[in-house]
């Protein structure tokens, strides 16, 4: 009898055991929790701790924190109508689990539902800009413009998006060929241009030295003429005082010289008279004399 009294006991405790555990959950600080009755919510809980509820209810818990959401990279079109892969993702959080339970169940299918709004708001954007403008400072104007449209689209599913931002931007490969040859094109179109400006500036540049050139030579030329001739003047002044003190010495010192360039070259001929005034110091160094005795 006692053997039966104590394991009616036993099993009495361990069944209060497990029926306190069915109805005790705890909720960790970085989690929310629901309370569900055949699928439907009763209560929402935000507070961590040590919660009740009853044994045939259930327990539906989603993040606390901030969740990660990365989009496929998708195909856009410019205001330039310039197509553009865009790798964007967004951070979000379960702002009010009842509507979010209500509306998407799970983070899979909020995943999906803000996956697309997340591309419609970045495509409607985007379709306002420029490249220039993705690339620029002023992408965070327009991104401003993203998140809010999103925002008012994920209220409705209880999401709250934290950030969205574009990882990256690229252009298809065809567009890039494109661009690539424009840049180059450019580039060329310039280089040309410099240098068309470096051959102008060259000639301006050869032309003044030209000129200069001409003017100093003229100058130098100018200056050399009257240096030469104020040499030629001082010459004959001197060969003429020279000549004035001792005019027979002159006369032979020319002769000299005239014979000198006159018989430098070897098998020179000369058809000349003896009696020429060409060869007159031939009989002597003075041949006025010789003459005036003959």
């Amino acid at each position: 009898m006692n053997n039966k009294f104590t394991l009616i006991i036993g099993v009495l405790i361990v069944a209060g055991a497990f029926l306190v555990s069915s109805m005790l959950f705890t909720v960790d600080q970085r989690e929310q929790a629901m309370v569900l009755q055949f699928g439907n919510p009763q209560v929402t809980i935000t507070e961590p701790g040590l919660q009740f509820k009853l044994p045939w209810q259930d327990v539906q818990k989603y993040e606390k924190r901030v969740l990660n959401l990365d989009p496929p990279v998708e195909r856009m079109i410019l205001s330039d109508q310039k197509p553009l892969l865009v790798d964007s993702f967004a951070r979000y959080r379960i702002k009010d689990p009842l509507q979010f339970f209500k509306t998407v169940r799970s983070e899979d299918g909020a995943r999906a539902r803000l996956g697309t709004i997340v591309n419609a708001g970045l495509r409607g954007e985007l379709g306002k800009v420029t490249l220039s403008t993705v690339l620029s400072p002023e992408r965070d104007v327009f991104m401003a413009k993203v998140l809010k449209h999103v925002n008012g689209q994920a209220a409705r599913f209880g999401i709250d998006v934290v950030d969205i931002r574009i990882r990256r931007a690229d252009l298809p490969n065809e567009t890039s060929q494109a661009v690539f040859a424009r840049m180059k094109t450019e580039r060329e179109r310039e280089a040309a241009e410099f240098r068309a400006q470096g051959f102008e500036l060259a000639q301006r540049i050869q032309s003044t030295a030209d000129r200069e050139v001409t003017v100093l030579t003229a100058e130098a030329t100018k200056e050399s003429e009257i240096l030469r001739g104020q040499g030629d003047a001082a010459l004959t002044k001197i060969l003429n005082d020279a000549y004035g003190q001792d005019p027979e010495f002159f006369k032979f010192y020319r002769s000299m010289q005239a014979y000198e360039a006159a018989l430098a070259t070897k098998g020179t001929y000369m058809v000349i008279s003896p009696d020429s005034e060409f060869f007159e110091f031939f009989s002597g160094p003075n041949p006025s004399k010789a003459k005036s005795a003959n």
